[in-house]
Order: structure tokens, then C-alpha cells, then sequence
């Protein structure tokens, strides 16, 4: 039988199969559809919307400031949360979606075969790896076909649409072919071109991956293909997600035979699906029917049947089909080269001995580079130089109250001159805004304890450990090499994830194909965080990591607040003006200050103490403002990570203010930024004139 006559009775089969599944998903589809009719867009489950809103934030796939103004703008319990983020997705695409989706396309080829002296197209097909492309079974039903056929990449127009040249290609099922008729796919290897280089790292290919949360019911998906055999063209927009199936996605969207074996993105430009079939109504029997509601004959031609959907084959069907094949090594080899996120060939690289501490290093390096350098890096303690603090003039502020500014972590082999002129910089511009006079950064007291903070890690917690790892991540790399340091960084991690509306790790589910998973919890909810917010990763990972050391180990806790003391006033009031680490210290300072000291204006910034796990551990207890405190401002910014426990005021005892203030997006952390603000500096200048 001919490779055509033979595409035509496959596909009726794969035709009558999705109208059988189509009649079988009635009701779930009814359903949906009343969800829809009372004005739920995302009709899914619960563990379905946390999944994809996960993987959204997760890949930086939605701007996070409009995440945060999206979520933060009223009370939100976190499936409504989900929702909103969802809804964000939907609506506002990033520029990048038109050159990713280009990008994308470009790994889609028209199938064509050749037959008794002519070349007639059969259908699409999508690289998935250098030299591997995914289609469907009934377009190369055996290799025998397969060998008889060729692809053509580039197949469309240009910008003026005029036709561009192809690139021609053989298909070659000796070096790999794997097929099933039930989830109607077939996988075939492209032999390479006439440079000898596979067709992926010409026309690139599309990472396939395991993990759920590509798509939820209600949100659009995209088509690419070759509809009838003509030139490639694209359906976006005008279509959605109706049911999801277990191996199988139903769908809206226009498409046309010649689209068999075409890839079904999300907006993402992942591949959530390998199109096979239109769904076409049916009657009670199950034949096809017109337009006009007659039974459909075969002469009447596609273009008279009523289609009412289209059907894919869900990707993580296909891996774990693939992942179960008994397959030589060399075959196997080429499953693992479409990515870590294929579940395929993961079991070798679990096993595989661990990489040279090199890449490791360099890993750790980049770390501290990413956030400013620092502790992460320095190789031993010795190589440190402890500066000291700076005193204000004497008489500054009438002489019986006292400003000092606190700084955080990541500030050793720092000039403090430098820095105490940088916040009082800071302050400066919002005191100006406000109508307040300028202070003079001479008369500004300025603990340091930078350096200091160094030689007691390095000296106490031990250098950073190299982390032998495939792929070293921030969770690995930055966390403390105590044990019990490392059991309070991963608590604060945990929580700051939890109180900023991750799903459990049950909603984040992988379809493992019983291999593990390559990315941990710790690194998943760093990820979170930074997605959600406007902080990398490595950033947090290290503020969190030197809190946590700071908390658990009383003799850098010692160190600290020693080195602060030395630099502080012993009468007076004292206005304290201290950001991230350092509102932690500006807590334990409360209980060791000069008996002098008869009161402390407190202003806290980009503070992590509305955690429980960091709170908990203050030496003055928590959370209850200590007597000492005066009055109490907290300054926080909805994108800055490190805040994530605030407003404190929902946890703390009375006496507390807490400020929301919007800082620039790559600044989101940044004391100079919080200062800044004229609603911020106000109220430490009227401390400081009384």
C-alpha cells in the first residue's frame, strides 16, 4: 500500500478514536463549560492552577512587579492567587513572545514522501533534540515509510512574503525509529546535513519536560505547522484548552489535515502536545456528520465535515512511553540528548561520579559575584582586615540623640566612609523632598562589623563548601556547611516560600517516570522566591544563609554585636536606622546597649523578622517590641524577597508602623532605594529634630 493510502486509513482510525474520546468527555466538558459560562477562566483543579502558576514565576515567565500588583492589591487566599497570576499570563505578553514563538517555528518541517516519481507532503514534524523529530504515527506508520521520506525545514515566507529557500534533509530510522499507534506518534532520527552537523544546531529544537504545569483548562494554546501541505503557518490566540485527558488534551483552534505531527505550544513556546486529529461531530452512531447535519461519505472531502475540536497527544505521555522502551545504548544516548527535563537518561546522570570541583567553584564564585561578592568567595579568614566603625561629631543633633545607621551582610571590604555617605546620600533625597534639612554624613555613627562577620564565619561555620555537583545551584552552593546552621537556613527558606503562597510540594508534582528529580525543594523554593520577587536567587540564598549562621551560632552572634558596640553612643537616644541583617542585629543590640541609652527610635528595612523561624531566635525574644523602643518604623518593598515576613505589624506587638514602599526593580533590596522615599525619611527626620 502506498505511503499515502496508508496515511489516510491511520488517520480515519485516529479520527474515529478522538470523536469516541470526544463523546466519552461529555460531561467533564459540560461542566467546564458551565464553570466558564459563570465567569471562572480557568476552570482546572486547585493543584492544577498552583502547578502552572509555579512554573510561570518559576521561569520568569510573567514580570514580576506585575505579578506583585496583581496579587498583593487586596487579600487573596492562594487558589485566587494562582488565578490572578494565570490571568496576568494571559493577558500581557512580554515582547519576547513574538521572536521566541519565530524561534520556535523554526524547528517545525514539512514532511514530504517520495512515490511513484513524485514528492507529495504527508504531514509536520518538530525537532526534539539535535538530530531527533517527533510526528505522528500515522504520517510514518513503519520505517520502511520513513526511509522513503524527506523533511523540509524553512518551508515559509520571508518578512515579504516571498517563498524562502528550504533546507532538505533525509530522515534516517536505522539510526533511531520508535512508534505507537495508540498515542498515534513516531520519533525518527534526521540524518545530518551536507556540513555534517545535526539539523538541531542548525534550526535548534524544543526541550521537552516531564513536569506538570505547562497548561491549565482555559488558557490559549499555539499551533505551528503545515496545513495541507503548504507553506508553514501559525494559529494563535483564538483558542483554548477544553479538556485535559490522561494521555490526551482537547482543544479549539484551526487547523487543518496537513497539521498532523505539528507541535501544540503554550505561550511559553513550551510543547505541551503533539497534534494529531480533528475531532469531528458525530451522531449517536458515531458517524462523522456534515455541516448541514448529514452523515459525512468519504467523497464529500474534509473541508465538509463539522469539526468541533482538535485532540493532542500529551507530551508526558509520550516520554514515559519512550522512558519504558527496552532500547541498546546508543539509542538511549539519543533520548537523553532532548534535556534533564525529558525524565530520560536521568538515571545515568543520578549515578554518574560527581564533576570536578572546578565548575563547582566557578559555580560558587558567580554566587558571590551575583550578590556583590563576598563571604561566599573569600577564601580564609586571615586574608581579611577588620575596619573599624566611624563615630558621629560630638553635639550632632543637640548633642543628646544620636543617628546610626546599622548596615546587612555583603558589606566586607567596604570602605564604611564610603557606605555611611551612600545611605546618608540616600536619606538626603527624601529628607530634601520631604522639606526637611540634610544631614551631614560626619554626623552619622556608623558601626561596622563587615569584615568582622567574615572572620567569624570563616573562622567558626567553616569556608563555604564546594558543592560536587552536575549542575550547582544557589541552595547548594551558598548553604552553611554546619548542620545545625543549614537546618535554620532551610526553615527561614521554607517559610519566607510558604508565607509567599508556594504550593506543597504534592501540587508541584513530576511525572517522574520513576527517575528522580533533578532540581531539590530548597532550590524550588529559592526559585520561587526570586521569581515572585525582585531578587536573584543567589541573592536571597545569601542573605538567608548569613541570618541563619548569625541565629545558630552564638559565637558569631558574639562577634557581631561586639564589633557593633564598639562603635555606638552610651547616652542618649539613639534614632537606629538599620537594613536586612542588620534590623536582626538592631534587636539583639536592644539588649546590650549602655545603660545610658534611655531610648531607641527604631527603623528596620528590608527585614527578614516577620519570619517565625528568625524572630524566634532574637535574644529579646519575639515578637514583642522590646522596652527600649521608643517608636518603631518598618520600611518594606512588596518585591523585596528578604521582607517577605512583613508587614510586621501583623505578628509584632504594638507600637509598630509598618511603611509599603515601591523601590526600582533591579533595587528591590537596596537601603539607598528604601531612604529614599519621602514617606520614609519624614518621619527619621522628625526623630532627629524631636
Amino acid at each position: 500500500m502506498a505511503a499515502v493510502d496508508r496515511l489516510h486509513e491511520e488517520r480515519e482510525r485516529q479520527v474515529a478514536a478522538a470523536a469516541a474520546r470526544y463523546r466519552e468527555s461529555t460531561d467533564e466538558r459540560r461542566a467546564i463549560e458551565r464553570q466558564r459560562d459563570a465567569g471562572i477562566v480557568f476552570p482546572d483543579a486547585p493543584e492544577a492552577l498552583a502547578a502552572r502558576a509555579s512554573r510561570l514565576l518559576d521561569r520568569n515567565a510573567v514580570p514580576a512587579a506585575l505579578v506583585m500588583a496583581a496579587v498583593r492589591a487586596e487579600p487573596l487566599d492562594p487558589p485566587a492567587a494562582y488565578e490572578r497570576i494565570l490571568g496576568v499570563s494571559k493577558d500581557l505578553q512580554a515582547w519576547s513572545f513574538l521572536p521566541r514563538g519565530a524561534r520556535a517555528a523554526r524547528t517545525v518541517a514539512r514532511i514530504s514522501v517520495r512515490e511513484n516519481g513524485r514528492e507529495l507532503p504527508l504531514g509536520t514534524g518538530f525537532l526534539v533534540s539535535p538530530g531527533l523529530l517527533l510526528t505522528n504515527h500515522h504520517v510514518l506508520t513503519d520505517a520502511e515509510t520513513a526511509r522513503q521520506c524527506f523533511v523540509e525545514f524553512d518551508a515559509q515566507v520571508t518578512v515579504d512574503n516571498a517563498p524562502q529557500p528550504t533546507t532538505r534533509l533525509e530522515l534516517d530510522p536505522d539510526g533511531f525509529y520508535a512508534t505507537d499507534e495508540r498515542l498515534d506518534f513516531a520519533l525518527v532520527h534526521v540524518a545530518a546535513g551536507p556540513d555534517g552537523r545535526p539539523p538541531g544546531e542548525t534550526f535548534g529544537w524544543n526541550r521537552l519536560s516531564v513536569q506538570t504545569g505547562k497548561l491549565v483548562v482555559g488558557e490559549p494554546v499555539n499551533i505551528v505547522g503545515h496545513p495541507m501541505g503548504r507553506l508553514k503557518e501559525i494559529a494563535v490566540r483564538n483558542n483554548l484548552l477544553q479538556v485535559r485527558l490522561d494521555d490526551f488534551l482537547q482543544y479549539t483552534t484551526d487547523t487543518e489535515p496537513g497539521n498532523s505531527g505539528s507541535p501544540v505550544f503554550n505561550d511559553q513556546w513550551e510543547v505541551v502536545a503533539l497534534h494529531h486529529s480533528g475531532v469531528p461531530r458525530t451522531d449517536e452512531q458515531g458517524r462523522v456528520l456534515r455541516r448541514d447535519g448529514q452523515v459525512w461519505r468519504p467523497g464529500d472531502g474534509d473541508d465538509a465535515i463539522d469539526w468541533v475540536s482538535n485532540e493532542g497527544v500529551r507530551i508526558s505521555s509520550v516520554l514515559k512511553h519512550l522512558a519504558a522502551l527496552p532500547l541498546a545504548s546508543p539509542q538511549r544516548a539519543l533520548l537523553s540528548e532532548m534535556g534533564p527535563e525529558s525524565g530520560l537518561g536521568l538515571a545515568e546522570a543520578a549515578v554518574a561520579p560527581a564533576t570536578a570541583a572546578a565548575p563547582a567553584a566557578a559555580a560558587a564564585a558567580a554566587a558571590a559575584a551575583a550578590a556583590g561578592a563576598g563571604a561566599a568567595s573569600r577564601p580564609a579568614a586571615e586574608k581579611v582586615t577588620a575596619r573599624a566603625g566611624l563615630r558621629g561629631r560630638d553635639g550632632a543633633f543637640g548633642g543628646g540623640r544620636h543617628l546610626v545607621f546599622l548596615h546587612g551582610r555583603s558589606q566586607e571590604g567596604k570602605e564604611p566612609e564610603k557606605l555611611r555617605r551612600e545611605w546618608a546620600a540616600g536619606l538626603n533625597q527624601g529628607l530634601v523632598r520631604a522639606g526637611l534639612p540634610p544631614i551631614d554624613p560626619a554626623d552619622v555613627w556608623f558601626p561596622y562589623y563587615g569584615d568582622r562577620l567574615v572572620q567569624a564565619l570563616t573562622t567558626h561555620e567553616a569556608v563555604p563548601h564546594i558543592v560536587e555537583a552536575p549542575a550547582a545551584t544557589a541552595a547548594e552552593v551558598v548553604a552553611p556547611s554546619s548542620p545545625t546552621a543549614r537546618a535554620v537556613y532551610e526553615e527561614i527558606v521554607g517559610e519566607a516560600a510558604a508565607k509567599w503562597d508556594m504550593p506543597r510540594e504534592g501540587q508541584l508534582a513530576t511525572e517522574r517516570i520513576g527517575l528522580p528529580d533533578v532540581v531539590g525543594a530548597l532550590q524550588k523554593r529559592l526559585s520561587w522566591l526570586a521569581a515572585r520577587s525582585d531578587l536573584d536567587a543567589w541573592a536571597i540564598a545569601l542573605v538567608f544563609r548569613d541570618v541563619a549562621a548569625y541565629l545558630d551560632d552564638r559565637r558569631i552572634r558574639d562577634a557581631v554585636l561586639d564589633c557593633v558596640l564598639e562603635t555606638m553612643p552610651d547616652d542618649g537616644e539613639v534614632v537606629l536606622v538599620s537594613h536586612s541583617l542588620g534590623t536582626v542585629v538592631a534587636l539583639d543590640l536592644t539588649t546590650r546597649l549602655s545603660p545610658g541609652v534611655h531610648a531607641v527610635h527604631l527603623t528596620t528595612a528590608g527585614s527578614p523578622l516577620g519570619l517565625d523561624s528568625v524572630y524566634s531566635r532574637l535574644l529579646v525574644g519575639g515578637p514583642k517590641r522590646p522596652d527600649i523602643v521608643a517608636d518603631w518604623l518598618n520600611l518594606w518593598c512588596p518585591t523585596d524577597a528578604v521582607a517577605i515576613g512583613c508587614p510586621l505589624g501583623d505578628d509584632w506587638a504594638d507600637g509598630l508602623s509598618d511603611l509599603a514602599v515601591v523601590n526600582a526593580r533591579d533595587r528591590a533590596h537596596s537601603i539607598v532605594e528604601y531612604l529614599s522615599h519621602t514617606e520614609a525619611a519624614r518621619p527619621i527626620g522628625g526623630r532627629l529634630v524631636g
